[in-house]
């Protein structure tokens, strides 16, 4: 399951339930950031969401960290120092790094292991006509993911933040031409309702 939790710059943020995650011998920390072709929870009650297989393709992850939390001041490990370990099998994105021995590094791992820390996320821009929205008639849009034009970071997390309105405010224009080709009214109020939801937010 996914969620936006902030947007800067075109920069999208998604959170997922780190699948089969473990602390190895070692403390080697591995999960997945990303998941090919998992429907995504609601966002706004207004579309869902898939990243597609092929969308890391020809995505930069040149120099890519690992954080806590999405914290820069909680590095974990990071590509260009050869610490931090990334791969795309069929599955999706997944990552690998030894913990690091600093106190933070300590707490994730503990955290890990206790079962408090359960998700993992991952930052990073869309390419250039990198989606498109697949319409379904009176349900909720879907929009898919195609291309990922930079990946900034890996992040286990302990909680994902209330979503930012950013991302979504971007795609309003999108999602209210889809919805007004839809007959389903409960579908036209769940929009409109968020809409407002939306407007206040970014007041």
């Amino acid at each position: 399951m996914t969620q936006i939790i902030s947007a800067m710059n075109n920069k999208e943020i998604r959170v997922y339930n780190m699948q089969q995650s473990e602390v190895k011998d070692g403390n080697y920390v591995f999960g997945y950031a990303a998941l090919f072709n998992s429907m995504s929870e609601e966002f706004f009650g207004m579309w869902r969401e898939v990243i597609d297989p092929g969308a890391f393709d020809n995505a930069d992850i040149s120099d890519v960290r690992a954080l806590f939390n999405h914290d820069n001041n909680l590095l974990l490990a990071r590509t260009k120092s050869g610490t931090l370990d990334l791969e795309i099998d069929a599955n999706g994105l997944k990552y690998e790094f030894e913990a690091p021995n600093t106190s933070y590094g300590k707490d994730l791992v503990e955290l890990m292991r206790r079962g408090d820390v359960t998700q993992s996320s991952f930052g990073f821009t869309i390419a250039k006509d990198g989606e498109y929205w697949e319409e379904r008639s009176g349900q909720m849009p879907i929009r898919h993911i195609t291309r990922v034009e930079k990946l900034y970071d890996v992040s286990p997390v302990t909680y994902p933040a209330y979503p930012d309105t950013t991302v979504a405010m971007r795609n309003l224009e999108m999602i209210q031409q889809l919805a007004t080709r839809t007959e389903n009214k409960q579908y036209f109020d769940l929009y409109d309702k968020n809409l407002q939801l939306l407007s206040k937010l970014m007041q």
